[in-house]
């Protein structure tokens, strides 16, 4: 994706991300395909959120979250709840179906 390009992207992407709804569908698909890209998704989402105001309401401070959600962080789960429930989200747990492997 050229330069130009992702400039023209990202702001359409904060501006979705804001929605609740919409974030949980991007951290959702985010999660299927791998770890590395749920962190990316969860980042994102405190982005859009504005990333001061996330970290407040998760108790860490801004400069904090933004090396824990780095490709070099590791963010605790504690961060990564907290961030998801500053921007109207939470994880759920579900029984796998058996076209999932579960049997």
């Amino acid at each position: 994706m050229g330069q130009t390009m992702l400039k023209q992207y990202r702001p359409r992407l904060m501006e979705q991300l804001a929605i609740p709804s919409e974030a949980q569908h991007y951290v959702n698909a985010a999660l299927k395909d791998s770890t590395e890209m749920f962190l990316e998704a969860v980042k994102d989402v405190a982005q859009a959120h504005q990333m001061a105001a996330v970290a407040k309401k998760a108790g860490v401070g801004r400069e904090g979250l933004y090396h824990s959600l780095s490709k070099k962080g590791n963010p605790s789960w504690k961060t990564v709840l907290s961030v998801l429930k500053s921007a109207g989200l939470e994880i759920h747990v579900r029984t796998l179906k058996k076209e999932d492997g579960n049997g």
